[in-house]
């Protein structure tokens, strides 16, 4: 699929909760991390977002967890843009398991676009929306 990012991961023994797999915040952590890589390969980095004093703030997350993640797993969390509207956007997330392919989380987080010293949602500029397209959910 054109225009999705893939952020590989290796699971550590940190990242896991009493359980014995990996802790529901370090899912989240990962997907934010994932975004912020995706945007600064695609020029928007966090130093970028601070010249122009203005960027993105989570909105909402939405998480679907499908299966459990272990202690030295391989992991690649796919994720995209999948809509860009004035002041908004969307960005959904895959998380497979490298071994078998597993899909083990769907997620989206919903994004505003905010200066950064009034903390005012404000509109996206014309050369951000240019390189965020949006890519089609696969899933319908």
């Amino acid at each position: 699929m054109a225009g999705v990012f893939e952020y590989e991961l290796q699971v550590l023994a940190t990242d896991l909760d009493g359980l014995g797999h990996v802790n529901n915040i370090v899912y989240l952590r990962w997907m934010l991390d994932a975004a912020v890589a995706h945007s600064t390969a695609l020029g928007w980095s966090p130093e970028a977002y601070r010249s122009l004093g203005c960027g993105w703030v989570v909105r909402s997350h939405f998480i679907e967890y499908l299966a459990p993640a272990f202690a030295g797993e391989h992991l690649v969390l796919r994720t995209w843009v999948s809509e860009m509207k004035r002041v908004t956007s969307g960005r959904r997330y895959e998380l497979y398991r490298v071994a078998d392919a597993a899909l083990l989380l769907r997620a989206e987080t919903q994004w505003a676009f905010v200066t950064f010293a009034t903390h005012q949602i404000t509109r996206v500029p014309a050369e951000m929306q240019a390189v965020f397209r949006p890519v089609a959910d696969e899933r319908g």
